[in-house]
Formats: C-alpha cells, sequence, structure tokens
C-alpha cells in the first residue's frame, strides 16, 4: 500500500515542482492522492470536427466505456463538412454521447477522477459544444478539467494501445482530414516540428481526389470519402495509367525539405480525370447562352459535346456505397458516374501510391534529421490520425522504419485512428498524471501550435 501511495503522490510532486504556477493545484493533489487503492479513470470529449465522441479510460490503458455518433449522411451530400451543421449535429448528440459512454462503463460522472476534452485545433463552434459540455460536467461534480490539444491526443494513442512498448523520445507522423505534422515526442506537452504541409493535408487530398472519381463514401465507423479511395485502389494499378503521377517535392531545393505538399498532386488528378472525360465524351460546354428568365440567370448546365452522356455534375455522390470487394452489382453504380469502373480505380492506385512515396521521403529526411541535428534517436516511429488507418500506407511506413532505421512502427488499430473520444481520455490521463490541469474558464484553441503547448499554462494571450 505505501508503494502505490508512493506511486501516486509522484505526479503531484513533479507538478508542484514546476516553474509555473498549477491551477487547482490542490484539487489535484487530492484527487491522485485519494486514489492510492484504484486506478486513475478519466472521462474525455471529442467534437473538434463532425464526430461527436467519449469515453471512459483507465490508467492501464483499458477502455471501459466508449460511444461515439458520426455525420456522414448530414454531410456527404454537400461533399465534405458543413460547420453549421455539424454544430447542430454536436448539440444534438452530446448529452446522449457523454451518458453512453458513462454507462457502458458502469459509472456515473462522481467515478471518474478528472474530465478531459479537446480544446482546439478544430472547428471553434464545434469545440465550443465539447468544451462547454465537460466544464460544466466538471464544474459541478467538483472534477479536475483537462484540455486537450487534438494533435497530442492522437499523437500519444498508441502508447494506450502498446503499454510499455513506446518509450521517449519518438518520432510522430500525425496525418488527418486537417494535419500532416512530422515531429519529435520528447515528452508529454513538449515537441519539436519537424515539418508540416504547405498547404493541403493528406486526408483533404484524399477526400477531393475521391469526390473527383465521384467514389461514394465508405460508411460505418473510419468510412468516408478518403476510406472509399482506399478501397477503390485496391482493385487498381497505377501500370496501366498511359502517365505517371509526380511525387510533390522530389526537385531541386525541395528535396531537402520536411515539409509536405498535397495540392499539386490533387491538382494533376484533377487534370487527368478531366482529360479523361473529355477523350470518353468530347469537350466540356455549357448553356451559358441561355435567355434570362424572370430576372435572374440560371446557372450554367455542364455538358460534353459528342456522344450522349447525362448533365455531369462534378460534386455527385452515388447512394450506394462501395463494398470491399466489388460485385458485378458495384460496377454498374459505379459506371453511372461519368467515368469507367477501371479508370477510377487504377486513377485511385496511382493517387495512393505517389502520396505514400512522399510521405516515405521525409520519413526518411525525418530520422536522418533527428540524429544530425537534434541528437536524437528515435526510440519508434508512430502513425496515427484518419490517413493512418489506411494499411498500404503502414505497409510502405513499416518498411522504410525497420529495414532503413531499425524502428518499429506502432499505428493504433483503426477504429482509434479517427478521431475518438478515447484518444482525448488517454491523453488527459497523461496530462493529468503530469499535473496539467486547466481551469475552468479555459476558452477553446481553433488555431493552436502545437509547438507552444511547453509554455503551458501562458500561451493562450498568443495564440
Amino acid at each position: 500500500m505505501r508503494a502505490r501511495l508512493s506511486a501516486c503522490a509522484q505526479p503531484v510532486f513533479r507538478a508542484l515542482r514546476q516553474p509555473f504556477p498549477i491551477p487547482n493545484a490542490p484539487r489535484v493533489a487530492r484527487h491522485l492522492l485519494t486514489t492510492a487503492s484504484r486506478e486513475l479513470r478519466i472521462l474525455g470529449i471529442e467534437s473538434s470536427c463532425d464526430d461527436t465522441a467519449a469515453a471512459v479510460v483507465d490508467a492501464r490503458g483499458q477502455i471501459l466505456g466508449e460511444a461515439i455518433r458520426g455525420q456522414q449522411q448530414v454531410h456527404e451530400p454537400s461533399g465534405g463538412i458543413v460547420p453549421i451543421e455539424a454544430v447542430r449535429k454536436h448539440v444534438e448528440n452530446m448529452p446522449f454521447v457523454v451518458k453512453e459512454a458513462l454507462d457502458r462503463s458502469g459509472l456515473g460522472i462522481a467515478d471518474v477522477d478528472a474530465v478531459a476534452v479537446t480544446r482546439g485545433p478544430g472547428i471553434s463552434s464545434c469545440l465550443s459544444v465539447g468544451l462547454n459540455a465537460a466544464k460544466t460536467l466538471a464544474a459541478v461534480a467538483n472534477k479536475p478539467l483537462i484540455g486537450v490539444h487534438h494533435m497530442e491526443a492522437h499523437a500519444l494513442t498508441a502508447r494506450l494501445c502498446f503499454p510499455d512498448q513506446i518509450h521517449f523520445p519518438f518520432l510522430s507522423l500525425l496525418i488527418s482530414g486537417g494535419h500532416t505534422l512530422l515531429l519529435i515526442v520528447h515528452d508529454v506537452n513538449r515537441y519539436t516540428q519537424l515539418g508540416t504541409t504547405r498547404d493541403d493535408s493528406v486526408g483533404d487530398a484524399f477526400d477531393k481526389v475521391a469526390r473527383a472519381l465521384q467514389l461514394p463514401w465508405k460508411s460505418g465507423r473510419g468510412g468516408g470519402a478518403g476510406a472509399a479511395l482506399e478501397v477503390a485502389a485496391r482493385h487498381g494499378d497505377p501500370a496501366h495509367l498511359a502517365y505517371k503521377l509526380k511525387v510533390p517535392m522530389s526537385i531541386n531545393h525541395q528535396v531537402s525539405s520536411l515539409d509536405f505538399s498535397f495540392s499539386g498532386l490533387k491538382a494533376d488528378v484533377f487534370r487527368r480525370v478531366d482529360q479523361q472525360l473529355v477523350s470518353q465524351y468530347g469537350e466540356l460546354t455549357t448553356n451559358s447562352d441561355h435567355p434570362i428568365t424572370d430576372g435572374a440567370q440560371p446557372p450554367p448546365v455542364f455538358r460534353y459535346s459528342g456522344k450522349p452522356q447525362p448533365t455531369f455534375d462534378p460534386y455527385r455522390t452515388l447512394s450506394k456505397p462501395l463494398a470491399d470487394t466489388p460485385t458485378e452489382e458495384d460496377i454498374p453504380a459505379l459506371a453511372a458516374g461519368q467515368l469507367t469502373p477501371q479508370f477510377v480505380f487504377d486513377m485511385a492506385a496511382a493517387f495512393q501510391t505517389t502520396a505514400a512515396q512522399h510521405l516515405v521521403q521525409k520519413i526518411r529526411l525525418g530520422f536522418q534529421h533527428c540524429r544530425s541535428i537534434h541528437g536524437v534517436t528515435p526510440r519508434a516511429l508512430v502513425a496515427s490520425g484518419g490517413v493512418a488507418s489506411n494499411q498500404f500506407i503502414r505497409d510502405r511506413l513499416r518498411c522504410v522504419a525497420t529495414e532503413e532505421f531499425d524502428t518499429p512502427l506502432f499505428c493504433p488499430p483503426p477504429h482509434l485512428c479517427t478521431d475518438n473520444g478515447v484518444m482525448i481520455a488517454w491523453a488527459g490521463l497523461e496530462r493529468f498524471r503530469s499535473g496539467l490541469v486547466d481551469d475552468y474558464g479555459v476558452q477553446v484553441l481553433p488555431k493552436w501550435p502545437l509547438e507552444s503547448l511547453v509554455k503551458w499554462p501562458n500561451f493562450e494571450s498568443r495564440y
């Protein structure tokens, strides 16, 4: 019992030795010391984009209860996230998600030791829904509140999934719909950014290329446009195309940069798609000479000259999802778009292969940079974020890490790569054990540089 009490007290003593004031330090100490006979249990809440999620985890990494509600059916018709609709669904779903997570854990709010919540980065109005819910729960139940950086949560999730296997420092590749980051993770709250995207994130490029190829979103948790592209790519071969997509930033001075770029690759796919459509159906024309009626010009209708073809809508999605293994019935559904199925499969494979090559090039540079510039030898490579659920990309990253640098690759399971409450609860637990607890008056931070965490809690005035 004495050893257990000492282990629980250590985070308190470390926190009190920090050179900056700790909000609510007495309450943190009281909560930590009163859990000497059991594991810490943290409730995490996530609402940074379009997933409303909550979970309860303990210090052993056990997921005691989890709930998540997505919004794919709301946003798919628009081809992307509509913030006002996302907020409306968060407000609708949040009470049920928190209740489901607690019910499945068999705990009440009085039984958890702290409440963790995503403060940023993300969509400001979406973040506010989760933060307000967490602040209210924590204040009413007299629990510590922990504001979590969304990308730190992604970076630390693998430590929950692989306990005692991932030790600091490690190299982290965060690849999602909103971010592409290459980091050295020195410790909880301490990060060095090596590179980021200069334009589009890799996840955003996956989503927009999938839309250009008119792929229906893959349904279910971890689904969406990018996941649909991965499915399509399994049935394609880049060698079938008469041209090869160029790997971004692979010429001149850009080769040595640790930054990423996906806008050029995405634009190249768009050009190839347009060329394919023209070759199949002739040049694109509009009804721009349509007479004005009722004082208003109708929107242009795009049609390809030549062969008869339905009106071309670049934002149209198919109502029937594409299965993991397409059957004969799926092919006509895909062919109902403007592109032939085989072209879609081959272009999806070409884009995925080229994007993976770009990521691998920067990972290789990242390992070299860690050792030569920062004097750090990464003990692991951790890939996380929604795009890290892509098995093709995982395989490429594993090859470069293990074969070239003798370093293991760790990735959370696919359902924990996309946004979820588990990662927020776990990051909150890691921060709580380090004494990093926030005041009830904290606000959302839609733009929040990860490196600024080291200035906690005094970074808000600058960002």
